[in-house]
């Protein structure tokens, strides 16, 4: 089994280094994490060659971000890693909340059959990366280039030129565009003289991944004022390979440096598991960090030929799993936009919808988070007596559990408002609005063989969901064929037994078509469209009206 952890990845010099004038790239990718991965495979998959620049040699150490949701499983999928992922890792849908002692509140995330994906996994981010620096091997548009550090940038109206230090002395490169995806610290953003603005909390938390052999449920669980830990929060994941990840809120006043050695964790490790019955199970404490955090984004996520994504546009605190999620999901909307504008399929004012897409995005993670952070850690004492009172009442009071906020977790935000959605003109019903990610769904194919409608979607066109038989459906299929633009169409026969899932998920009778943006999000749907209206759907997807 390959250690993740302790990889070192070979730097090698390139042709660029040795050019008379910068090398010209259509893309530069600055940031090999999750985020710069998944765009990197992204745009190769669209057949857009990038640059991929990372200052160090090896993948994160320690777990770091473990928890991945549904909508990043997905896309995950579309990449061909998907299923590496989840084999790996630790699928969960259930969450249980505790008030000192005692479960007040329990909740599916995934209450409902027939998604291929679990609501989340949980899987230390080294593996991730790992799973995604082999995907991008295996692609030759990636070429990625370990030890390169990005120490200067200027921009033009047409491009921008990056000074890139190696092992082996500075160079120089152009790029089309650049993606900043270089983390909280962004370098980049400091060299555009940029910042994050937004609420640093004064808490602190201790996290630890510990290896324990305890037969426990996979489960998330929270606690408030636990007897092991009062006064404070705490919360427990399974990962895999035995590892566990624990978090304890410390307080501001603690000492960072004191915390996290292990003679400070162990007590409060064993007070944990001695509280849930494993008094005899041992342990081995792993990595341990003690952090700080703050809500906060840029105000902006494109700066002319730059664009951010993933932390080093916005940050927001772990509760809820919205970092590397909101990350992946940056990376899925802007890889598509990018790649249409470097082939010429769309005007580069497409790009200003991936900063005013995914900027609202990070406002809706912002908000849930903060909201998170203030229940949990209360800086009052009314606040505290408000939150305790709603978790008393919980253990009887259906209202109360919507006020309970462990962390609510992480899903696709609905892109209601963007530019590119086309407004209904028919009547529909249910949550698969324009703007909204697609919802999969199992589907029957016409020799009676299964599989899941996200599967269908092709990797980097548009996609049209084409439901029912008979005449009405042909009219559809007639209009998307006279419609003028490339098109992937996936037949849904609602009639089907086993398929009556996503008629019912997108509301659909026959004829009704969906047309789904490459990054599966619907942005216009018709119970029977022409090919003028298909067409313009399209263009207006592509940021050209």
């Amino acid at each position: 089994m390959i250690d993740y952890q302790s990889l070192r990845f070979d730097y090698k010099r390139h042709a660029d280094q040795d050019a008379a004038a910068p090398a010209r790239h259509p893309v530069v990718v600055i940031g090999a994490g999750p985020v710069g991965l998944t765009l990197a495979i992204d745009l190769a998959l669209r057949q857009v060659p990038v640059v991929l620049l990372d200052n160090d040699n090896t993948l994160s150490s320690g777990s770091r971000a473990i928890c991945f949701a549904k909508r990043t499983l997905e896309v995950f999928d579309r990449l061909g890693c998907g299923d590496r992922m989840v084999d790996k890792g630790v699928s969960w849908n259930v969450g249980k909340v505790f008030f000192h002692d005692e479960q007040v509140y329990r909740f599916d995330l995934l209450p409902e059959p027939g998604h291929e994906r679990p609501a989340f996994i949980n899987l230390q981010q080294y593996y991730v990366e790992g799973y995604l620096v082999e995907r991008a091997a295996a692609l030759p548009l990636v070429d990625l280039r370990w030890n390169n550090k990005v120490t200067g940038i200027e921009q033009s109206d047409d491009g921008a030129v990056l000074t890139v230090e190696t092992p082996e002395g500075s160079y120089r490169l152009q790029a089309d565009y650049v993606a900043a995806c270089d983390g909280s610290r962004s370098s980049t953003r400091q060299m555009l003289g940029l910042e994050a603005k937004g609420r640093v909390f004064r808490d602190r938390f201790l996290i630890a991944d510990i290896t324990m052999d305890a037969d426990l449920p996979t489960e998330r669980r929270f606690w408030f004022d636990p007897s092991f830990h009062p006064g404070q929060s705490v919360l427990l994941h399974k990962q895999a390979d035995g590892m566990w990840r624990v978090d304890f809120q410390l307080g501001w006043d603690a000492d960072p440096v004191e915390e996290r050695k292990p003679e400070s964790i162990t007590p409060r490790v064993r007070a944990l598991l001695d509280s849930i019955g494993f008094e005899g199970v041992q342990f081995r404490i792993g990595w341990a960090s003690v952090y700080t955090f703050a809500c906060q984004r840029m105000e902006r996520f494109r700066h002319g030929r730059v664009l951010f994504a993933g932390d080093s546009a916005h940050g927001v605190s772990p509760f809820g799993a919205r970092g590397a999620n909101s990350g992946v999901q940056d990376a899925d909307n802007l890889a598509w936009k990018l790649a249409a504008v470097v082939q010429g399929n769309a005007p580069d004012a497409l790009l200003d919808s991936y900063a005013s897409e995914r900027e609202y995005a990070a406002d809706e993670n912002i908000r849930n988070s903060t909201r998170a952070t203030d229940f949990i850690t209360p800086k009052s004492e009314v606040s505290r007596l408000f939150r305790d009172a709603v978790l008393e009442l919980t253990k009887r009071h259906a209202f109360a559990r919507t006020l309970v906020n462990s962390g609510r977790l992480s899903v696709p935000s609905v892109l209601r408002d963007s530019p590119l959605n086309t407004p209904d003109a028919d009547a529909f019903t249910g949550a698969m609005v324009p703007g909204a990610a697609a919802a999969d769904a199992p589907v029957v194919h016409a020799d009676g063989s299964t599989g899941w409608l996200l599967r269908e979607c092709h990797v980097a066109q548009f996609t049209a969901l084409v439901f029912g038989q008979g005449e009405a459906a042909e009219r559809s299929l007639a209009a998307l064929r006279a419609c003028d633009r490339p098109l992937h169409v996936v037949r849904m026969d609602d009639g089907a037994r086993g398929s009556e899932l996503a008629a019912q998920r997108y509301d659909a009778r026959p004829g009704t078509v969906y047309l789904l943006r490459p990054d599966q999000h619907v942005c216009a749907r018709w119970r029977a469209p022409s090919a003028a209206q298909v067409r313009n759907a399209v263009d207006r997807a592509l940021g050209k009206h």
